[in-house]
C-alpha cells in the first residue's frame, strides 16, 4: 500500500503573531513553524500502516525552502521519502490543484492528511483534493482500518459517530483521535540522522490558479480590564452582569 501524508507548516500557536503595518501581510518575523497538528495525527496513523502492514510512507508539502524542516521531521519520525511542491500556498484551491498534478502523476492507494490547518483553518484542501483526483473521501475522521483494498472508518457527527466503508483509493481528513495523542511521534536521535539521507523531491509549480486573496488581516480587540467584586457583594455582582455584560 502506498500512501502519500500531506502536512502543512504553520505557525506554532505559542507564537507572538503580528501583521504590517497596513494589515495586508502576516508578520513571520520570531515566529517557529511546526507541523500542522491536525496533520501529525494523520502521519502518525501512517506510521502504524507502515510497521503493522509494511506500507510505504511519502510525505509532501506545498512552499517553499523554508517549510523544509517540516518535511525533514517527518522523515525522522519514519517516513520513508518527502516531496516539496515548489509554490507558494496561496489559497485552498491552488494548494489542492498543487497537489493534485503530482498525485495523478503517481499510483497512491491513501491519502492523508489534517481536516484542516491550524492557521487559516480553511477546511477546503481535503474535499477540492478528491474530487480532482477522483477519490472517495472521508472527513473528520477518528479512526481509520485498512484491509487489502477495503477501508472501514469512523468520523465524527453532530452528537456522535458514524462509521463508514469504502474501497481504495481514498483520501482522509484525520483530526484528534485518528490516533491518541500518547502515540504522535518525536523523532529520536537515529530518526534524525537517517532523515538527513532519505530523498526529498522539489517539484516545480504547475501555476495554478488562486481563486482568493487575503485583502486585510485584523487582530481580535483587547480584552476589557477585569472588574473585580467582593464575595460578598451579590447585588453589585447581579447588576455587573445584567448591565454591564447583559448576559442576564
Amino acid at each position: 500500500m502506498k500512501i502519500l501524508v500531506c502536512i502543512s507548516h504553520v505557525p506554532d500557536t505559542t507564537s507572538k503573531i503580528n501583521f504590517s503595518a497596513d494589515g495586508a501581510e502576516f508578520d513571520t518575523n520570531g515566529v517557529q513553524y511546526v507541523i500542522n497538528p491536525y496533520d501529525e495525527f494523520s502521519l502518525a496513523r501512517a506510521m502504524w500502516f507502515k510497521e503493522k502492514q509494511g506500507a510505504s510512507v511519502t510525505v509532501i508539502t506545498v512552499g517553499d525552502a523554508s517549510t523544509e524542516p517540516s518535511l525533514r521531521k517527518s522523515l525522522a519520525i519514519g517516513a520513508d521519502d518527502a516531496i516539496r511542491i515548489d509554490a507558494e500556498a496561496t489559497d485552498g484551491f491552488a494548494v489542492a490543484k498543487q497537489l493534485a498534478e503530482v498525485i495523478k502523476g503517481n499510483s497512491y492507494d491513501l491519502i492523508l492528511m489534517g481536516r484542516e490547518s491550524i492557521d487559516y483553518n480553511g477546511a477546503m484542501v481535503p474535499g477540492i483534493l478528491s474530487t480532482l483526483i477522483d477519490f472517495n473521501f472521508i472527513n473528520a475522521c477518528v479512526g481509520l482500518e485498512i484491509e487489502g483494498t477495503a477501508a472501514t472508518a469512523t468520523k465524527e457527527i453532530d452528537g456522535g459517530t458514524e462509521s463508514l466503508s469504502s474501497s481504495l483509493p481514498l483520501v482522509v481528513a484525520g483530526q484528534k483521535g485518528l490516533v491518541e495523542e500518547k502515540d504522535l511521534r518525536i523523532p529520536n536521535m537515529r530518526g534524525i540522522m537517517m532523515a538527513r539521507k532519505k530523498p526529498l523531491a522539489v517539484v516545480a509549480s504547475n501555476n495554478a490558479e488562486a481563486l482568493t486573496k487575503a485583502v486585510k488581516f485584523d487582530k481580535p480587540e483587547e480584552k476589557s480590564a477585569c472588574k473585580m467584586v467582593d464575595a460578598g457583594a451579590i447585588d453589585d455582582l447581579i447588576d455587573l452582569l445584567h448591565n454591564d455584560a447583559k448576559v442576564i
